[in-house]
């Protein structure tokens, strides 16, 4: 059974910075895409940030580009989003999605498994 554990969500103020964690329990990250999404209460569900298996490229959303570093550490498969400069508008609930089909990596739809979240929230 596979599960994904997202860890490291809280309170900050803007300019703050919070490191996101994403822990699989019978999956293997490093044959994977993996990415990171977020949902805004009554706004749809984003992608973030995803990360290729392999080569490990990364992607992101231009809304944190510069901002957000996603990184995967095979030996704990775990993948980890860094994210500094926080401001208020990245208020919400992360999500980290693997298991990916094919296409686009924003597309929720493309990811098998999901995990149950971890709030952040950044106050002005």
């Amino acid at each position: 059974q596979v599960q994904l554990v997202e860890s490291g969500g809280g309170s900050v103020q803007a300019g703050g910075s919070l490191r996101l964690s994403c822990a699989a329990s019978g999956y293997t990250y490093s044959r994977d895409f993996v990415g990171w999404f977020r949902q805004a209460p009554e706004k749809e569900r984003e992608g973030v940030a995803a990360i290729s298996a392999g080569t490990g490229n990364t992607y992101y959303a231009d809304s944190v580009k510069g901002r957000f570093a996603i990184s995967r550490d095979n030996a704990k498969n775990t993948v980890t989003l860094q994210m500094n400069s926080l401001k208020p508008e990245d208020t919400a609930m992360y999500y980290c999605a693997a298991g990916f089909l094919y296409g686009s990596w924003t597309r929720i739809d493309q990811y098998r498994y999901w995990g149950q979240g971890t709030q952040v929230t950044v106050s002005s």
